[in-house]
């Protein structure tokens, strides 16, 4: 046989109907196993391949998960895709990603566009601007499949997956405690973040189960733009009450919190110490190295997957229920922490 034998070709080798074989390759409880196994071992012997274009056309379904993202140059969010592709790939479904660079009117047409099913499900993490859910109650409301991941969405019913923000920041405040800062300033992009909410709050709780009182000043509202924030930085850095310590809630204002240290006397870790939430592979490359509190993205990004494929193949038997589930981070401590 060539390799361009059709269902209906391999139907009559085995004296079958082709939806009967159909079902059979497709696992379907209402085949037996014995009929499942002579297919499959057929199909194997004339090399059927499945044209999946035609399936989907027949199911009106697309095998394309759309995952949505708030930026592309982030290392957590590359390794949270790689995760999910992997997954993917494996059952026979790709992926459509958009980002929304950091802009929630641009969420909002994304949103709108994939409303239309021209993908099965979503995953997805939320703008730093997004405040006004509506955009994503309807989604949800067209009973669309979607999970969250690490910018989550509370409001909608639905299973997220995060990594535990709240110990991983009051642990990495501590840390710089226990190295000796008293005056630990907190950098974060957007007040209205899941993720920000919780790593902010475990700083603050850090610091009052030391005894320390929070400065208002010390938690630093920064933008988008590298620059601006750069002289912010700066200028915290060369006022009269200086931190002497920085828990960064993204890796972008770790980097910008280095090149700042450059435009003054001061020096790491001597001066000012620094720790970040980062999945930076190069954080032990600079210099000094940079201590980081890792986020499990490859295990967020495959367990995203894994329960969407289950949702897509599955229907009856998963629902997407709403949970929370958290696969913690890790700290590691390098040179930004330690005394010299």
């Amino acid at each position: 046989m060539s390799n361009g034998i059709s269902l209906k070709e391999l139907a009559a080798e085995l004296n079958l109907a082709p939806s009967t074989v159909s079902r059979a390759l497709n696992d379907s409880y209402e085949i037996s196993e014995a009929t499942k196994k002579k297919v499959v071992s057929m199909a194997e012997k004339l090399n059927y391949q499945p044209n999946p274009f035609a399936r989907s056309l027949r199911e009106n379904k697309s095998k394309t998960i759309a995952v949505i993202i708030p930026e592309r140059i982030n290392n957590f969010f590359a390794q949270v895709m790689d995760g999910i592709e992997e997954v993917t790939h494996e059952h026979g479904f790709h992926l459509l990603v958009y980002s929304t660079h950091e802009d929630v009117e641009k969420e909002k047409k994304i949103v709108s566009l994939l409303q239309n099913r021209r993908a099965d499900a979503i995953v997805m993490s939320v703008s730093s601007q997004t405040s006004d859910v509506s955009h994503l109650t309807k989604l949800y409301e067209r009973e669309l499949p979607i999970i969250f991941f690490d910018r989550i969405c509370s409001e909608i019913p639905t299973t997220k997956f995060i990594t535990n923000d709240y110990e991983s920041a009051f642990q990495g405040t501590k840390h710089l405690i226990q190295q000796g800062c008293k005056k630990i300033a907190f950098l974060m992009l957007s007040k209205e973040l899941s993720i920000t909410k919780e790593r902010h709050r475990g700083y603050l709780d850090a610091l009052n189960e030391a005894g320390l009182a929070p400065e208002p000043t010390f938690s630093m509202h920064c933008c988008l733009n590298e620059e601006e924030n750069i002289q912010s930085i700066t200028q915290l850095l060369k006022s009269q009450n200086r931190p002497d310590g920085i828990l960064s809630s993204v890796e972008k204002l770790a980097i910008a919190t280095y090149h700042a240290v450059r435009k003054t006397d001061l020096r790491i870790p001597d001066d000012l110490k620094i720790i970040t939430f980062s999945n930076m592979s190069s954080a032990g490359l600079l210099s000094p190295s940079l201590s980081t509190i890792t986020q499990p993205a490859l295990t967020i990004g495959q367990e995203c997957a894994k329960l969407l494929i289950k949702k897509l193949t599955k229907p009856k038997h998963t629902d997407l229920i709403d949970q929370t589930i958290v696969i913690p981070s890790q700290i590691t401590i390098r040179e930004s922490t330690l005394v010299r």
